[in-house]
């Protein structure tokens, strides 16, 4: 890509998912204020901060799960809201933190269930669809639990069957709010493999993680957040050092290029 004109500053990247100065709330506990983010297309951003600064909350408002009381979230230029929810659903596919299974319910049925957006009163069972189950069995790694129902299954299975649910949904935007919860360490770099990978196909990937390490070695864009608001983002080594991980988590570090792939590595200091 060439670069711009000395002096004149680069355009910003284009967008179809955004935030315009958005105040998000639950009653009248104010979680984040006047919030702007752009979402880059084509890439993995990950979003890390403390605990309750307000990461989950932004991903809610993006899939109209969570109205800003100011601001907009819109979509292509049109505010989320202003979408039906199936129309909206082909488009971004979520994963929250806390889902529940319907009792008796097994892994293929379930994970068919992220075809809901593709299906209407008059259509069937497409062949289409059985492409799209078989595919995303095969990607989190739980084809051999096809059959087996899900309440049998370990924490860790279980996610890798609600990731597989939304890859089945086939959006080009995927949000994953903590996608490694309950993953041993040999799955949590396999599934955060594959989200690169799908990046690396066209898709854009925001996910909530809580590993600064791992974020920095898979994503390409990080959002940093704190108490509500956005601190940094920017591209991992352009934004990851010391003084931005003392502001963010309050921890006492140095940042040192991992030896394998290196991307900045966090390493707390006594």
């Amino acid at each position: 890509m060439t670069a711009p004109p000395t002096g004149r500053p680069a355009a910003p990247p284009a967008t179809r998912l955004a935030a315009r100065d958005i105040t998000l709330a639950y009653g009248e506990r104010v979680v984040s204020a006047n919030v702007d983010l752009d979402v880059v297309d084509g890439a993995f951003t990950a979003i890390i901060g403390p605990n309750a600064c307000g990461k989950s909350t932004l991903l809610r408002s993006f899939v109209r799960l969570l109205r800003p009381t100011t601001g907009t979230v819109s979509f292509d230029g049109r505010d989320v809201f202003g979408y039906q929810p199936k129309a909206i659903a082909r488009e971004i596919g979520f994963l929250p933190q806390q889902l529940a299974a319907p009792e008796n319910i097994a892994v293929r049925r379930l994970v068919a269930r992220g075809r809901y957006p593709h299906q209407s009163l008059l259509s069937t069972w497409s062949a289409e669809d059985e492409r799209a189950v078989h595919e995303a069995l095969a990607a989190a790694g739980v084809e051999e639990l096809a059959e087996r129902p899900v309440e049998e299954l370990s924490g860790g299975q279980r996610q890798r069957v609600w990731v597989a649910m939304v890859l089945a949904q086939e959006t080009p935007y995927l949000l994953l709010d903590e996608p490694t919860t309950f993953l041993d360490i040999t799955h949590q770099y396999e599934l955060l493999a594959l989200f690169a990978r799908l990046r690396d196909e066209g898709r854009t990937v925001i996910a909530v993680l809580h590993d600064i390490n791992q974020a920095c070695r898979f994503a390409d864009h990080l959002v940093a957040m704190k108490d509500g608001r956005i601190v940094a983002q920017g591209a991992p080594a352009d934004i990851v050092d010391a003084a931005l991980i003392q502001e963010v988590f309050d921890l006492p570090c140095v940042v040192v290029p991992d030896p394998a792939v290196g991307t900045p590595m966090i390493v707390p200091t006594p």
